[in-house]
């Protein structure tokens, strides 16, 4: 069963009203980076690629704090602290604007015990200008059984 947007409220943060919905809540966009050299996934490890954070334009039409994105795929930071909370799962998925916009946004399953500033790949079909701070993706809880909690390597991450 899925949790209502005010339950999912409780465990993101910072959280504006406007980004509570029914049935999750809304993550901005904070940093669009550039993998710049290619990592690896072995059986006993991984290593990720080195990456830049892209430039914010200045562009005169547009709020300064803009990315202006070329067709390609990028990975994208969250602005806010999520924690998945015991006996739940997240999923994150793209904000419909988005896919009328010829963009995708991918993301792997948050598990329980999980805590941190998250990250998705953007597929940009098209060229398309994202402010920093836009509503990107929706976050939604699942109830869910588990055995343990999330303790893996990206614990904590961008804290």
């Amino acid at each position: 069963m899925y949790r209502a947007g005010t339950f999912v409220a409780d465990y993101v943060t910072p959280t504006a009203t406007d980004q509570v919905q029914p049935n999750g809540v809304d993550l901005t966009l904070d940093v669009v980076f550039d993998q710049l050299e290619p990592g690896r996934i072995s059986r006993n490890g991984k290593e990720i690629g080195e990456r830049v954070a892209r430039p914010l334009e200045q562009l005169e039409r547009k709020a300064p704090d803009t990315y202006y994105l070329p067709v390609g795929s990028y990975v994208v930071r969250y602005g806010e602290r999520i924690e998945i909370p015991e006996e739940h799962v997240g999923f994150v998925y793209p904000r419909s604007s988005l896919l009328r916009n010829s963009c995708m946004l991918n993301t792997a399953v948050w598990d329980a015990g999980y805590a941190g500033r998250g990250e998705g790949l953007l597929q940009v079909h098209q060229d398309i200008e994202l402010e920093r701070g836009a509503r990107i993706a929706q976050l939604v809880f699942a109830t869910a059984a588990h055995e343990e909690v999330y303790d893996g390597s990206y614990q904590g991450e961008n804290l």
